[in-house]
């Protein structure tokens, strides 16, 4: 997993890119790679991802996607749903001294995350994937690939 950084106009954001496999230790403890644990700080917040992941923020993308979901009209049902099932899915990691997080059980229970796991790098954030959903998703990913790409381009058109 690679951390990439840009600094353009005044403006610094870092891209999170790449993929490995991983395995939780006994304790449910997920060791973060060192670019991006040197970026993060010792907080990140793990939520409900789509289609099957979770997602760590560091505590900066966190408050962005926080101030994200509270402008979204709350009057609307939809906006609600989405704010109420996003938020009530976060929990807090502490990152100890060697790097790991304890992810709490309930959620690996929850969102179905096994003691192997598919870690990817996905722009703000990295995904945490359990292996065999992440293998599916990767298969089905990519024989529709060149449409998707096609249908995207189309819309900047």
């Amino acid at each position: 997993l690679y951390l990439y950084q840009v600094e353009e106009s005044g403006k610094r954001w870092k891209m999170f890119f790449g993929s490995y496999s991983h395995s939780l230790d006994d304790k449910g403890r997920l060791v973060i790679p060192r670019k991006f644990r040197e970026e993060a700080g010792n907080k990140l917040f793990i939520m409900k991802g789509f289609d099957g992941a979770m997602s760590i923020y560091t505590n900066d993308d966190f408050e962005k996607l926080v101030a994200q979901i509270n402008a979204l009209p709350f009057n609307e049902k939809a906006a609600r749903q989405y704010a109420r099932v996003q938020l009530a899915s976060v929990s807090e990691l502490n990152v100890d001294s060697l790097g790991r997080v304890q992810i709490p059980a309930n959620v690996l229970t929850k969102y179905n995350i096994g003691k192997e796991l598919y870690i990817i790098g996905a722009g703000d954030h990295i995904e945490v994937w359990n292996v065999k959903d992440y293998e599916a998703y990767e298969q089905e990913a990519i024989a529709n690939f060149e449409n998707v790409a096609e249908s995207l381009s189309k819309k900047e058109d």
